[in-house]
């Protein structure tokens, strides 16, 4: 075992630094443009600078999952530092400048050259469904050499995105920080990001699940069907749940479920009056989530935590918290 020395973080997460550039559009430009409805596809620089001509007005928010993930827990008060690529250009300041305001320590040095600063425009269409369209831009280019591994030592939680593992360069980095976190005798988060990514690297996900290597997994419904070849929920529970020490999945609009260590726990997602933008819905719940866990917190209030900010989230425009976070649990625990 090793000599587990106290953490400096709560949370350190690597992933996409990326802008997200966000339009409410109507549902015929999304067949104009040949999107893919609701979900989530790579393109090129050439594509990004096609669809952004083509967006309605726009605003630009800092964005990128666990970066998302890493700024809910920021409100909430825990410690975080984020690992991600940024090119040396304007959106690369804006984004470090984003995360360093919002409380969250990054500081891997800026790329140099092409590509540009990532990027993911979205459209969202009247029933606040978001359609996201991402270029990795820099992002796809961070290296091992990048990491600081007396940082990831740091960290109680080391928090890794999905989409990061789609690109070689990133995911060779990311094998190595969870060799680092543990060695240090740390817990390795893991959300499965969209079912893609599990289309393209499942084996390699099922592998670090067989071997225990994922403490903490974050995935919907759709993921943990594509995970495991189990339309059934239940089955593809049962499938997983023995495996990882945490499983968290969420349902949307049907709630969540957690089972850690043989314990079962489900609630009802939150009410909100108007579904805005879905956009970080489920970044902010595994913030929620992460923010009772790294506390100790029953299993159930960690769904609860994570059931709050989803909601926070979605009732307005953009995927990081606008409310006090704090007192927003307070009012709904």
């Amino acid at each position: 075992m090793p000599d587990i020395q106290p953490a400096r973080y709560d949370v350190i997460a690597i992933g996409n630094a990326v802008v997200d550039v966000i339009a409410s559009c109507e549902e015929e430009l999304i067949d104009e443009l040949q999107l893919n409805r609701g979900g989530m596809t790579l393109i090129d620089e050439a594509r990004a600078d096609e669809l952004y001509e083509a967006m309605p007005p726009a605003r630009e928010i800092s964005g990128g999952s666990a970066a998302n993930t890493l700024a809910g827990l920021a409100t909430l008060g825990l410690q975080c530092a984020f690992i991600g690529q940024v090119a040396d250009d304007q959106l690369g300041k804006v984004f470090r400048h984003d995360m360093r305001a919002t409380g969250i320590d990054f500081d891997t040095p800026a790329r140099e050259g092409d590509p540009a600063t990532g990027r993911v425009l979205i459209f969202v269409t009247p029933d606040g469904e978001r359609t996201m369209n991402t270029f990795l831009g820099a992002g796809q280019y961070l290296p091992a050499a990048a990491l600081d591994e007396e940082l990831i030592a740091s960290g109680a939680i080391l928090y890794l995105e999905g989409y990061l593992w789609d690109p070689e360069e990133p995911r060779r980095a990311m094998r190595r920080a969870i060799e680092v976190a543990r060695d240090a005798g740390r817990k390795i988060a893991f959300t499965a990001s969209e079912s893609f990514v599990i289309d393209r690297h499942g084996d390699d996900f099922r592998a670090m699940i067989d071997d225990g290597v994922i403490d903490i997994l974050f995935v919907n419904e759709t993921e943990l069907a594509t995970l495991t070849g189990e339309d059934d929920f239940e089955a593809g529970l049962a499938q997983v749940a023995g495996k990882v020490p945490v499983l968290v999945a969420t349902r949307s609009e049907k709630g969540a479920v957690a089972i850690a260590h043989g314990e079962r726990a489900e609630v009802a997602a939150v009410p909100v009056i108007k579904v805005i933008d879905t956009t970080g819905a489920g970044d902010q719940f595994a913030a929620g989530f992460l923010s009772g866990y790294a506390r100790g917190e029953p299993l159930t209030r960690c769904l609860k935590r994570g059931a709050i900010a989803a909601s926070e989230v979605i009732a307005h425009y953009g995927p990081r918290p606008e409310a006090d976070m704090v007192k927003l649990m307070e009012e709904r625990l």
